[in-house]
């Protein structure tokens, strides 16, 4: 993207660069509130009416939240659904086995009939979205404290959506935007039967693997196909083999006639969370104290278990899952502050804090309102800092990188739960958790994660906060315990066996009950809900305050502008154009990769860079059928400046006509930041394009009959 023109002085223009009131600085807009004026002058061709509407031929209705978390779209009238390989891998990785090995050979369903059914996944819509911030704040004072004004907010949903009428097979959620200042309302259609149709192997669809995640230039054709189900009225059902390929009431052309440099594009999704308003001192303490914190305890677990992956095949398929999470937000923190540290992020919040404070000098009636909130916002951050490590720092140790101690807290609550009427359940639901987890668990390979997590824990967490155990009772619990099977119950082993121990209900809690492991993170878990939690939980419900006010100081403020919501998982459009960017000094990136990227990475037997000897074949061959460029070369990934995040992958990458043009699915290392602070300088989503993807089902898989479900457009 241009460099943004300089109005009046350089702190307006940081200023205009930081804030993102129009898509030139960033924005997630919710699609009933596009800039249509702005984006047609960018070069889009429809109406916003065509993006999002109530009536049948919009797009919304081609865009699906895909399990909860991704993107999906429908891109052909049998309900056939995009998405990246990364958002279906759970479920790829569901089906393999090492006989069925779908993860290293790519899965491709010859007929509808063996297209895949998968538990629990489900596809979204959103039909309808309404402002209802008057309802919803109906009654709530500025006086209020926070728990009078959330009973009155709760009983207001509630209110709300039991008067809301649905269609059948419809259902309403509300949520807050602008830091609680204004509440939407979302109706939805879910779909229950989605099945896995096809998937690249992951040589191509995780082509380039931790290496290159996160980065530019990338060579990836990161997508998978599933299709929507319904029952013979074409309604949402449960799975059931009478059911028939979904017909949507839109879905997407795809076109081939390609991209090149400043294209206007667009991308439709659910981004996850952002925070983009938050003070320069929360920025500050994000990028010297919480990432790095953070990046240290996945770094611990990582090294464990790529070694494992890399020498096991078994561990291969088993943790691949696991191994991509742990992997993904651990580069995504590290870029964070390389992009944090590239833009001057903290020192152009100052900046903007200072224009901010500025206007409000000049009215005294904003003064009143807004002229300490500032300061107030930062004392409370500074008080916090401490409590704000020790909660991340347990959670991403105990919670996130560590199966063994993960299952030991959950095996604590059904301690909790011995007398009291929510026992059963709460037994039932944790036993079938572990048996669920069993099923990848190595407790060799996580023992020695979870020892080496232990010691990060007590040099990480401040003295004060530590509970009263050690990290050597910890490591020494370890290697007695029931809960990863180094100690037995009548011979027999929880890893494993968990479901059948359980029956015996007196021995179950007598062996929980004894257990070392489970005894020495009762005093860790004390410690984090007596010294940590409280004194986080306080602080962090008077920033949330404070926030709410600033975030209602700043659209007052600057009125004058439109500010976009972060973003919270419900559906928006972001805008912009295909274009490369400069990551540091004298070095350009170009927007567009080719194939030829692809080849000259190829690594024989690498478990990041390997190659299918298909597509080696048809590379030597240069068989490109329809999909080359006008250069003859076949178009890999490119890149935008629309502002994107988690949630977005497998969000639609459109053109100005709304036809498909590629598949989001990352974004640059340096702009990873964009969640915290959007630079139009060096921000930019990374992209499938419809060309390569289309060329891997027809000439690598050979699934023709998918091709013909689509309109191709050139």
């Amino acid at each position: 993207m241009k460099k943004m023109m300089v109005r009046g002085s350089l702190l307006f223009a940081l200023l205009a660069s930081y804030i993102g009131f129009a898509q030139q600085g960033g924005g997630m807009w919710i699609p009933t509130e596009l800039n249509e004026k702005e984006m047609k002058e960018m070069g889009l061709k429809i109406s916003s009416k065509d993006i999002f509407s109530t009536g049948d031929k919009s797009i919304n209705n081609a865009v699906a939240h895909f399990g909860g978390g991704c993107t999906s779209e429908v891109i052909s009238p049998q309900g056939l659904l995009l998405t990246n390989h990364h958002c279906g891998y759970g479920q790829i990785q569901s089906h393999s086995s090492l006989e069925n090995d779908y993860l290293t050979d790519g899965f491709w369903a010859k007929e509808l009939k063996d297209e895949l059914p998968n538990k629990d996944l489900t596809a979204t819509f959103i039909i309808d979205i309404k402002n209802v911030t008057k309802d919803i704040l109906k009654g709530v004072k500025d006086s209020m404290s926070e728990d009078e004004r959330n009973t009155i907010i709760k009983a207001n949903i509630e209110k709300l959506s039991k008067n809301t009428k649905t269609s059948a097979y419809e259902e309403t959620f509300i949520k807050p935007f602008y830091k609680g200042n204004e509440y939407y309302q979302f109706t939805t259609q879910t779909f229950k039967d989605v099945r896995l149709v096809g998937a690249p192997p992951s040589a191509i669809g995780k082509y380039g693997n931790d290496t290159d995640n996160w980065v530019w230039p990338r060579h990836t054709g990161d997508f998978a196909m599933f299709r929507i189900y319904a029952d013979q009225n074409n309604n949402p059902a449960e799975y059931s083999p009478s059911n028939v390929p979904y017909k949507p009431k839109h879905y997407l052309p795809v076109n081939i006639g390609g991209i090149k440099q400043d294209d206007f594009t667009f991308v439709y999704g659910f981004p996850g969370t952002t925070d983009e308003y938050l003070p320069a001192s929360s920025i500050e303490h994000i990028k010297e104290v919480l990432n790095p914190a953070r990046i240290k305890v996945r770094t611990i677990a990582l090294s464990h278990i790529d070694a494992k992956m890399r020498e096991d095949n078994a561990t291969r398929i088993a943790y691949a899952s696991k191994q991509a999470r742990i992997s993904n937000a651990h580069k995504k923190w590290i870029g964070e502050n390389l992009g944090l540290n590239r833009s001057n992020a903290v020192e152009k919040r100052k900046q903007y804090e200072a224009e901010f404070n500025q206007r409000i000098q000049k009215n005294k009636k904003l003064n009143e309102k807004y002229g300490t909130i500032i300061n107030d916002l930062n004392q409370v951050v500074k008080a916090n800092e401490q409590y704000n490590l020790a909660y991340n720092v347990y959670a991403e140790t105990f919670g996130s990188n560590s199966e063994t101690f993960r299952m030991a807290l959950a095996l604590n609550n059904v301690l909790n739960a011995v007398g009291q009427p929510q026992y059963e359940e709460t037994k039932r639901r944790v036993v079938n958790q572990l048996a669920g987890m069993h099923k990848d668990y190595n407790a060799e390979l996580d023992a020695a994660i979870s020892s080496d997590l232990a010691d990060n824990y007590f040099q990480a967490i401040p003295a004060n906060l530590l509970p009263e155990t050690t990290a050597t009772a910890i490591k020494d619990a370890l290697k007695n315990s029931v809960v990863n099977g180094t100690k037995k119950v009548n011979n027999a082993s929880f890893v494993g066996k968990i479901q059948e121990i359980a029956k015996d209900d007196k021995a179950f809690i007598a062996a929980i009950k004894e257990d070392a492991l489970i005894k020495e993170l009762r005093k860790v878990l004390e410690a984090n809900n007596t010294k940590v939690a409280p004194n986080y939980l306080a602080n962090n419900a008077q920033i949330n305050k404070l926030m709410r006010t600033y975030m209602k100081g700043q659209m007052e403020v600057f009125s004058d502008k439109k500010i976009f919501p972060d973003a919270n998982s419900t559906l928006r459009v972001t805008y912009g154009k295909v274009d490369g960017y400069n990551p540091r000094d004298a070095v350009r990136y170009e927007p567009i990769t080719y194939i030829d990227g692809v080849i000259e990475k190829y690594i024989p037997g690498d478990y990041e860079f390997d190659l299918p000897k298909h597509m080696l074949h048809l590379y030597e061959s240069k068989d490109y059928g329809n999909y080359k460029d006008e250069t003859g070369k076949l178009p890999i990934n490119f890149i935008a400046t629309n502002h994107t995040t988690g949630g977005n992958s497998g969000s639609p990458a459109l053109n100005a006509k709304g036809e498909l043009i590629g598949l989001n699915f990352d974004r640059v290392w340096e702009g990873t930041m964009s969640d915290l602070n959007y630079d139009p300088e060096i921000c930019r989503n990374i992209m499938v394009d419809a060309r390569y993807i289309l060329w891997v089902v027809e000439k690598y898989a050979g699934a023709q009959r998918l091709i013909d479900e689509m309109t191709i457009v050139k």
